[in-house]
């Protein structure tokens, strides 16, 4: 993105330092707005996809492939932005790379919107409140990466308050465990990736492996008269034809947030999802969340703690290391 044009007058002051010193004010404050933005539409998705009903996760799924495609087209066509479309098509282990993506976005959103529609929206949560432990575990599993000791404690605690939530609820938390797993590896897949692709390009190339498959599922869902789409007046019709928007959107702001704030920054602001998914499904939705479910929550909640605690003390030895005089650096 582009800032707009700079305003007359003095030139601002340099930026105080601390957290945000490393970038200009105003793209650090736009950056915040964004983050903001990003993880409060997405913590505001229990509520449209709960509009959707009585359309079934299946049909939700296949508009929201194709609308999303279409929606990407048109910004690509606006923009003029097709340049990069030929290349990719000479690079097979990245098109593959986007395919697996493809596959385990098509999972998540399925099991999410399936668990929104069914009543379910707090496991949907949970999942969500999960992602940053498995993300650290897959870092070792898969990327053998090495964890700090507080690392260490909160990926303990989470398999805990798993293992806790599915004795007490007499089944494991399989909705959680999908969302969390499914997310962690779709990130993993895009890391591995690289920068390689701008976000909206990344969309565009997902929702075209899925859209042969979400045309096949309309079909279907239409041939056992099941078709939701325009048999409940224009809003829920609407609501479906903006399901692309809605999908991109927040995935666009978040990719322009992140290149503008610290990764720290980041982590703290994700939670603001789940957080909002959780209050969704208890206050507004009418969810019974029983004794025993609040404290494996709060069990996850020790374990984001410990987790933020580890991120920020990281990133302040990184900076006071980085301040230090060359001279003064350990050898």
């Amino acid at each position: 993105m582009t800032s707009g044009a700079a305003s007359p007058g003095p030139r601002p002051t340099a930026a105080p330092t601390g957290i945000l010193d490393t970038s200009p004010t105003g793209e650090v404050t736009r950056g915040t707005v964004l983050g903001f933005a990003a993880y409060g539409l997405w913590g505001l998705f229990p509520l449209y996809f709960d509009a959707l009903r009585p359309a079934g996760a299946w049909e939700i799924l296949a508009h929201r492939i194709l609308w999303t495609l279409l929606f990407c087209v048109v910004v690509l066509a606006v923009m003029r932005d097709v340049s990069w479309v030929r290349p990719l098509l000479h690079r097979p282990k990245l098109l593959a790379g986007i395919a697996v993506a493809a596959v385990l976005i098509a999972v998540n959103w399925t099991v999410y919107v399936a668990a929104v529609t069914s009543g379910n929206t707090s496991d949907a949560a949970l999942g969500y409140f999960l992602n940053p432990l498995v993300t650290v575990a897959l870092g070792v599993v898969v990327l053998g990466e090495r964890l700090r000791v507080l690392q260490w404690v909160a990926v303990g605690v989470g398999v805990s308050a798993a293992v806790f939530l599915a004795v007490a609820g007499g089944q494991v938390p399989v909705v959680a465990l999908t969302l969390a797993f499914s997310f962690a590896l779709y990130g993993l897949t895009k890391k591995k990736i690289g920068a390689s692709l701008e976000a909206v390009h990344g969309l565009t190339v997902e929702t075209v492996v899925l859209a042969p498959v979400a045309v096949v599922t309309l079909l279907v869902v239409h041939a056992q008269g099941g078709l939701e789409f325009g048999r409940h007046g224009a809003l829920h019709t609407g609501l479906l034809v903006f399901s692309g928007v809605a999908t991109a959107l927040p995935l666009l702001c978040f990719a322009a947030a992140a290149r503008r704030i610290p990764l720290v920054t980041i982590g703290l602001i994700q939670f603001i999802t789940p957080v909002m998914q959780l209050l969704c499904a208890v206050l507004l939705l009418g969810e019974h969340m029983p004794a025993e479910r609040w404290v494996g929550f709060g069990i996850v909640w020790v374990a984001l703690v410990v987790l933020t605690v580890d991120s920020l003390v990281a990133v302040g030895r990184s900076r006071r290391a980085a301040a230090l005089p060359v001279d003064d650096c350990p050898r």
